[in-house]
């Protein structure tokens, strides 16, 4: 295996383990989750301003598709964060996987609780979507420090061509 295809350059980033290639795996799935929940919090605003009960099934929907696809985000991250001690040693690492099983377990309860009826929407699950909403922001943040400030599954450029 050369430096490259090992992910490491002459800074010796952090790597990721789960890729394609070169390519990290788990940033390219985070979107899908980050849409589904943020949309629900969308739909769940719509339902409130309109009343119309597609709404609320929406949200049910993305918030079951934003489940799924956070727990397959999750584990390619989890292999990551197994992956490289360093890794593992950084605070922002840490928090942000915290937020994102938060994140994660909101979502299930959100999800269970409309399970029995679209006025849990009103009452709950609305709060519920924009703390996830909330979370992921923080989330998101962390995420972006693991790459941009330390460089987590980052290829030098002098070492990529």
């Amino acid at each position: 295996m050369n430096d490259i295809d090992d992910n490491r350059g002459v800074h010796d980033h952090p790597r990721s383990t789960a890729r394609i290639g070169t390519h990290p795996i788990h940033p390219m799935l985070i979107p899908f989750p980050i849409t589904c929940l943020v949309g629900a919090f969308v739909t769940d605003l719509l339902f409130l301003a309109y009343g119309d009960t597609g709404f609320a099934t929406a949200s049910r929907w993305l918030i079951g598709f934003g489940i799924g696809t956070a727990l397959v985000a999750a584990a390619f991250g989890l292999i990551d964060f197994m992956g490289d001690d360093r890794i593992r040693r950084l605070n922002h690492a840490l928090q942000h996987m915290i937020a994102n099983v938060a994140a994660v377990v909101l979502s299930i309860v959100n999800l269970a609780i409309r399970l029995d009826g679209d006025d849990n929407v009103l009452s709950l699950g609305l709060y519920l979507s924009g703390a996830v909403v909330l979370i992921l922001i923080f989330s998101g943040w962390r995420g972006g420090d693991l790459v941009y400030r330390h460089g987590v599954g980052v290829i030098d450029r002098d070492r990529a061509h």
